[in-house]
């Protein structure tokens, strides 16, 4: 019998304050299983968005420990930690972060170029994510000449392109119309399920939670199951 899969996330004791020393949240623990979506609500600046971060080894925690699919964060060194996330995890950044300088399909290639997948076959595969978001045959164009909705597609596209084991998502459907929001959800879920991907989501939106296994609410003392 296979050894079973370690969680995909696991969160224990996590604690983190902003500059100044203004507690954001202490005590926080979570386990997340292969192929689990979890949504986490809550009020503005309680720090949704810093836990994405500290999760994504883009932030350090103030206390506790964050291992992605059985390897602690804590023990790596900043280029194993890069690894990590580029083969790893798919991260949908509130701000987007499109690269201006390249095309829409270069983009959302952009993961499976840096793990050194054929340039040609990357971009065959940005073309497929970009039918899947609802826009065909706009991989030559640039960031500059689509609208923040459409620039919210492309990057879920380039999180999803290489099928990561993590998807963590920032408020995926913040910029979108009900009807382009619920495709994207769509995606978001079949995409995970079809790959085995576990996914953390930080929403606002009840429509984004009604797709999650469990929904959340990030408070100072950790997380909490929402009430129904």
């Amino acid at each position: 019998m296979p050894a079973p899969l370690p969680p995909a996330l696991t969160v224990s004791g996590l604690a983190k304050a902003v500059p100044g020393g203004r507690l954001l949240f202490a005590g926080l623990d979570l386990a997340v299983a292969p192929g689990e979506i979890i949504a986490i609500m809550g009020e503005s600046g309680i720090g949704k968005s810093t836990l994405l971060n500290l999760i994504a080894g883009l932030d350090r925690p103030d206390a506790g420990s964050i291992a992605i699919a059985g390897h602690a964060l804590a023990g790596l060194d900043d280029d194993a930690a890069t690894r990590l996330r580029r083969d790893r995890l798919g991260f949908v950044f509130q701000a987007f972060h499109i690269l201006p300088h390249l095309t829409l399909a270069q983009n959302i290639a952009l993961p499976l170029v840096l793990a050194h997948s054929h340039a040609g076959d990357a971009l065959i595969a940005a073309e497929a994510m970009l039918a899947k978001v609802g826009l065909p045959g706009r991989g030559g164009d640039y960031p500059a000449q689509v609208s923040g909705g459409e620039l919210q597609r492309i990057a879920i596209a380039r999180a999803l392109v290489h099928r990561p084991a993590l998807i963590l998502a920032d408020e995926p459907t913040g910029n979108l119309d009900p009807e382009t929001a619920d495709r994207i959800l769509a995606l978001l879920l079949a995409e995970a399920r079809a790959s085995g991907a576990a996914a953390v989501i930080v929403t606002h939106s009840d429509r984004a939670a009604a797709i999650a296994d469990r929904v959340l609410v990030l408070t100072a003392a950790g997380l909490v199951p929402r009430a129904a």
